[in-house]
Order: structure tokens, then C-alpha cells, then sequence
């Protein structure tokens, strides 16, 4: 069993569709089952950087305290749907440990800090957060080390996200390595790691099947290879937790499109 916790964050995103993510949220949680499903209120201001780099800070700090609280609460492993992928350093905060190990399945590596970000958005530096680097008012300490860290269908890179990949020696898939459900899983296994925590961002799927996405990238996964592989993989490494984010659709109408898609992702983690 899974806990469901819908958490609408848009603070952390650097798009103009950021409110968005609220009806994102609110589209997937509307698909979810009542009783097993946790909405979290939104926070109603934007929030200020508090004198740091990170943009919309306090509020996401609020959202963070939130999220940790819900998650500590949950019995089950928990699902945590967003909103912007800076829900996922709240998320994986309560459940953090030396025997856990953490796909990020995202089209971004988000591992840029406050200094190396282009935009100021937290959801471009949450990854680095985990491994305890960058503000020290909203990071995981102690971290994840990059030694138990996985990318999965990244393919955007900055040039610090790559520095800091290529230094630590981080494992990265790309979207047509999927192909092979045992790839993720084979991935996990050798961080030595025993449970395993999945982020996925939708954009880590090809534009031609997710369009409720306000960063797109092309040549990404495909649908039926992430639900697959995160399958083999829960097959093999316990589930400590989740987080799937990102989902601004452009309209209602569009959300119907999506949800079908998303229903599909969640089921595979669930």
C-alpha cells in the first residue's frame, strides 16, 4: 500500500506557467483514491529569498515543514505529488539514510546550486540540496551521497550539474536506455544501496506523449519504458518513497490528455 500526499507547490519553478502547477496537482489528485490521499494546502505567498540566492525561499521552507510532517505521519510509504520538483527534499528528508539510494528520473539533473543557477529556482538546485550541498536554510543534512545517486532520462545538463556528475562519478541512464527494464534496476543494485527512493518529472518523457510540461525537452523516454523499468525495479529494491512533479497543464482540457499517462506512472510506483 502508498500513501498519496499532494503537495502544490509552484515556488520553486522557473516558468511562467508556475501557478499552473497548482491545477496540475489538483488535476492528479482529483484521480487518486479519497482515503489514501493527503492534500496539502497550498502556501498563499510567494515568499521571499530571506538575503539568499534561492528565490521564493520562505515559502518553500513552509511547503518543506509540511510535506516532512504528512510524510512522518504515513504509515506507508508515501507518494508525493507536486507541483514543482522542489517538493521532493521534504519528501525524501523523514526517510533519508545511509542504505538509501535515489532515482531521479527527470530531463534535468537539478544539481545546480544557489551560486551556478541561472534562473534562482530551487526546483533547478533540489538534487544538489540532497546531497547536502547549496542554502544552508533548505538542504538535506546529513546528504545522499552522489555514490547512491542515479540520473534516469537526463539529458539537459548545465555545465556545473555536469562538472559536479562527472567529479562524483554519478551513474546516468539515458531515455533510449530504458528500453531495457533491467538497466534502472542493475543501476540501483550496484549503489549497494537497500531501499530506493524515485523522483519523476514528466519532462523526463519524450513532448510527443506528455504535454502538460512547461520545460519540454526532446528525444525523451517513453512512456511504456519508465513504467517498466520503475516496475523491475520495485521488484527488486524496497520502496521507501516517491515523488512524481512537474504537471502544469494548459487547460482542463488538456489535463484529461495527460492523466491517462500520469495514472499509468503512479500505478508503477504504487
Amino acid at each position: 500500500m502508498a500513501r498519496f500526499i499532494v503537495a502544490p507547490q509552484w515556488q520553486g519553478s522557473s516558468s511562467s506557467r508556475a501557478m499552473q502547477l497548482i491545477d496540475g496537482a489538483e488535476a492528479i489528485a482529483g484521480d487518486l483514491p479519497r482515503a489514501s490521499t493527503t492534500v496539502l494546502d497550498a502556501v498563499p505567498e510567494a515568499g521571499d529569498a530571506q538575503g539568499t540566492a534561492v528565490h521564493r525561499l520562505s515559502a518553500l521552507i513552509r511547503m518543506r515543514e509540511r510535506i516532512e510532517d504528512a510524510v512522518r505521519a504515513s504509515a506507508d510509504p508515501a507518494i508525493v505529488v507536486g507541483g514543482d520538483c522542489g517538493v521532493a527534499l521534504g519528501a525524501i528528508s523523514p526517510v533519508a539514510a545511509d542504505d538509501l539510494a535515489v532515482v531521479w528520473i527527470d530531463a534535468h539533473a537539478d544539481l545546480n546550486t544557489p551560486a551556478s543557477s541561472p534562473s534562482g529556482a530551487f526546483h533547478g538546485m533540489v538534487l544538489r540540496a540532497i546531497t547536502g550541498e547549496g542554502e544552508n536554510l533548505h538542504r538535506l543534512e546529513p546528504g545522499i551521497s552522489p555514490s547512491r545517486i542515479v540520473l534516469a532520462g537526463t539529458r539537459a545538463l548545465d555545465a556545473e550539474e555536469q562538472r559536479f556528475i562527472d567529479e562524483h562519478g554519478i551513474r546516468v541512464i539515458a531515455p533510449d536506455a530504458l528500453a531495457d527494464p533491467e538497466v534502472l534496476a542493475e543501476a540501483v543494485q550496484a549503489t549497494g544501496a537497500s531501499r530506493v527512493y524515485v523522483h519523476v518529472d514528466l519532462d523526463v518523457l519524450d513532448p510527443a506523449e506528455m504535454t502538460g510540461v512547461a520545460l519540454p525537452e526532446p528525444f525523451g523516454a517513453r512512456t511504456t519504458d519508465v513504467v517498466a523499468s520503475l516496475r523491475r525495479l520495485r521488484e527488486r529494491v524496497p520502496l521507501a518513497g516517491a515523488t512524481l512533479t512537474e504537471y502544469s497543464p494548459s487547460s482542463p482540457a488538456a489535463a484529461v490528455d495527460d492523466l491517462g499517462t500520469i495514472l499509468r506512472l503512479i500505478g508503477a510506483l504504487a
